[in-house]
């Protein structure tokens, strides 16, 4: 079966996204918000976004018409009673995706596969929302969606196999990279990545370096194209404060993901990067930002800290099967421009020496934070690696 019409719910920025992945592949698409101005702002910003892809010389102007034309904007979800493919990407909260999927199925036919853009909510407790829970499925787009080629897909429990090998199908017919993730919390990349903010953030607290520094080390040493205080004044810090928060409730308050209070005295202060001129780093105008310290001592001790950490939450992934060892590093290079595979890099530096560094945070900081995980264990006892 091959899916041409396809319905996305919120024009925001993401859902925008979407609509226009989905029509560049051919798809027929329903871009639908509750607020005219969400249509008309997103129909302006489609324009401009195909105006200068023509400037660059991606397509011709005739090419993009075609494009924009298989995209209609309305206002009434009963307009949505034949699409095959809906993804709705609005606001991240639990009980109003669910109430948005039980009014669905009471419009939408039988067969159409009712799916959520969501980050790091349950996809069990969204398709207990409907009564034929079968058909949905997370499907997982990364910002911005027709630039990152990352789509995790999130078969629930309930998802039924046949909708499962549809939806990534799709996906990867829309010229996407998929990765199957299991449904826990965060899935793939927002679970994996959480140290690289949380592990800085802590870094910084404890007064070892400050935000300049520990970014310079992410980068020079590492090759990451954002350093983590960038990056989350990038994302914004209340959505990435919102994704840790959920992240640490879900997993029953393990150790592990426990937010920083620096990250939330700065959204409490309304300092959330760059869209509002202030996060880790003032955007004002005329501002200078703090030289790093070029201690490489120092540098490298701040790499290896956050690295190993990634390496410690890739690890445990894989080993609770929440993908395979080849998803979970093309996840985390693909969805956020890591510049290795994690586990990849724990073969390159040796899985050996990546619980030697762990047992020592462990041994120096006695929390649960820092236990290594299982599977990098046996297999440094084995002396074996993740990849052959």
């Amino acid at each position: 079966m091959e899916i041409k019409q396809v319905a996305v719910i919120g024009a925001g920025t993401m859902g925008s996204g979407i609509a226009q992945v989905a029509a560049t592949a051919g798809c027929n698409v329903l871009l639908y918000d509750a607020f005219p101005q969400a249509l008309e702002r997103a129909s302006m910003q489609l324009r401009n976004t195909f105006s200068k892809l023509v400037e660059k010389g991606k397509y011709s102007s005739s090419e993009a018409q075609t494009i924009l034309n298989r995209i209609t904007f309305i206002n009434a979800l009963n307009s949505l009673k034949n699409v095959e493919l809906i993804i709705e990407a609005i606001i991240e909260n639990l009980e109003v995706k669910r109430k948005l999927f039980e009014e669905l199925e009471t419009i939408v036919t039988p067969h159409c596969i009712l799916a959520s853009n969501t980050s790091s909510l349950s996809m069990a407790s969204i398709a207990a929302s409907v009564k034929s829970s079968g058909r949905v499925v997370g499907i997982h787009f990364f910002n911005p969606a027709p630039l990152m080629a990352l789509v995790e897909v999130i078969p629930a429990v309930q998802t039924r196999p046949e909708i499962l090998e549809l939806a990534v199908n799709t996906i990867q017919s829309w010229k996407k990279t998929v990765a199957v993730a299991k449904d826990t919390p965060g899935f793939i990349v927002n679970r994996v990545a959480r140290p690289f903010y949380s592990e800085a953030l802590r870094i910084y607290e404890e007064g070892i370096a400050d935000f300049s520094t520990i970014d310079h080390a992410m980068k020079s040493l590492g090759g990451f194209k954002m350093g983590p205080f960038e990056l989350m004044d990038f994302i914004g810090n209340d959505v990435n404060y919102a994704v840790t928060e959920s992240v640490f409730s879900a997993f029953y308050f393990d150790p592990r993901y426990k937010p920083a209070f620096t990250q939330k005295r700065l959204t409490e202060a309304g300092f959330l990067g760059r869209k509002s001129g202030r996060g880790y780093y003032n955007y004002a105008e005329g501002e200078v930002r703090q030289e790093p310290l070029h201690d490489e001592a120092l540098l490298k001790y701040i790499f290896n800290r956050i690295l190993v950490m990634l390496i410690n939450e890739a690890a445990d992934a894989c080993h609770l099967g929440v993908a395979s060892a080849h998803d979970i590093d093309q996840a985390m290079q693909k969805g956020v421009n890591y510049p290795k595979g994690l586990l990849a890099w724990a073969d390159e530096l040796g899985v050996e020496y990546c619980v030697h560094e762990l047992d020592a945070l462990y041994q120096e900081y006695h929390e649960d934070r820092y236990r290594c995980s299982v599977l990098l264990r046996k297999l440094a006892r084995n002396h074996q690696r993740f990849f052959s």
